[in-house]
């Protein structure tokens, strides 16, 4: 099992709860067990959860595996299917479950300014909050799900909050424009600054000195962003949320078939007989659109490892059934955001439910008349009705 975030534990459970018996090792590069990446951006980051919180782990859960954390993966030999480790070790395998995730991009630069985060891991969201915890002017980069929760959660710890996004709506593209809008709409109802249509070109620090970092004790910190239009924004802090890359680098010559992450099939199986991929770095063939999908949601890597390991254990294909459309969550100035389906596949948007300017909408997605997607802003009962009717309809 290479990768020990949720992905790589219910994959991992999954071997167990479907009879495999064998040596499990699980692979991690962080030096933490499995634990919670949502909260990360909403309740860590204001200090209302502790680290134990996050645990993914029962108390009383006992996998029988053998934990190697802190340790990176950087290569998969396919004739011995063996992964090799960056501190020279070898782990042999009958069968290797891919679920390395993705990683944070960032800006050409930003790693030499103090200042400058990124927010996916555990370690990230320590340093931010720390920095948060100071106060002054927060500018995030990236108007996404992720940046959209970190302005949340400092705008409700007292910062100065701007949101820049290079795009002429937030949103726009897991939501549509129309409902794109009417959610980035909350940051003007909260008196965060939302600067749509332009891009950044880059960042400037100035001749403080921070101590510590790097050895020689001497890094400007970040006290500009400079946008493309000309326009400079103070920032004391700025936090980059502009996407993710997946963790496949490590692949790159081991015959496993990489596009747009690891390539595989609807059940898991990749081009390497006894290698099945999970998780965000996982590109899915989805048997509805007729396409391959790569879905960085929470509740497709607790849920379609299933799947993948039946195709491990079986040595071959099986019939994955039909996956539940994909679902995520946000919550941004204390409004529940709730959506699941493919807001691409639809030619038409309705409000069914609520007012948009209250931001308690529950809005229909349909293709030709079918539904095929739904959002629901601060109205969860009705949300769930919709999402099991989406679900009827998909199957």
């Amino acid at each position: 099992m290479v990768g020990a975030s949720l992905a790589g534990l219910s994959a991992a459970r999954s071997l167990r709860k479907q009879g495999y018996g064998g040596q499990l090792v699980v692979i991690g590069d962080e030096l933490h067990r499995p634990y919670d990446r949502p909260p990360l951006s909403k309740e860590f980051l204001a200090g209302a959860l502790g680290e134990a919180d996050l645990s993914l782990e029962a108390d009383d859960e006992d996998l029988r595996a053998e934990w190697l954390l802190g340790a990176r993966a950087t290569g998969l030999d396919r004739t011995g299917r063996a992964v090799r480790l960056a501190d020279g070790r070898e782990v042999r395998a009958d069968g290797v479950v891919i679920a390395t995730g993705a990683a944070a991009r960032t800006l050409p630069g930003a790693e030499v300014l103090a200042g400058v985060h990124t927010l996916r891991t555990l370690d990230d969201a320590r340093a931010l909050r720390d920095e948060l915890a100071r106060g002054g002017r927060l500018v995030v980069i990236g108007g996404g799900f992720i940046g959209a929760e970190v302005a949340s959660t400092a705008y409700a710890l007292g910062l100065d909050v701007t949101v820049v996004e290079a795009a002429p709506t937030p949103l726009a593209g897991p939501l549509g424009a129309t409902m794109g809008g009417i959610v980035s709409a909350l940051h003007a109802d909260h008196g965060v600054r939302l600067l749509c249509g332009v891009g950044v070109k880059g960042l400037r620090g100035d001749e403080r000195r921070e101590t510590g970092v790097p050895p020689d004790g001497v890094r400007r910190r970040v006290d500009v962003v400079l946008l493309e239009d000309g326009r400079g924004i103070p920032a004391d802090i700025v936090v980059v949320g502009v996407g993710a890359r997946p963790c496949v680098e490590w692949l790159e010559g081991s015959g496993v078939e990489l596009d747009n992450g690891v390539k595989c099939g609807a059940d898991g199986r990749t081009s390497l007989a006894g290698v099945v991929a999970v998780g965000d770095c996982a590109n899915w063939y989805d048997a509805r659109a007729g396409a391959h999908r790569r879905v960085e949601h929470w509740t497709g890597a607790r849920e379609r490892p299933d799947a993948a390991i039946a195709a491990l254990l079986a040595g071959g294909a099986v019939e994955p059934g039909v996956p539940r459309p994909p679902y995520f969550w946000s919550d941004q100035y204390g409004v529940k955001i709730q959506f699941a389906g493919h807001a691409a596949a639809a030619d038409s948007v309705t409000i069914e439910a609520g007012v948009a300017d209250d931001r308690d909408v529950l809005a229909v997605y349909r293709r030709a008349g079918v539904p095929v997607a739904v959002l629901g802003m601060n109205q969860p009962r009705l949300f769930t009705r919709w999402r099991k009717q989406l679900a009827a309809v998909s199957s």
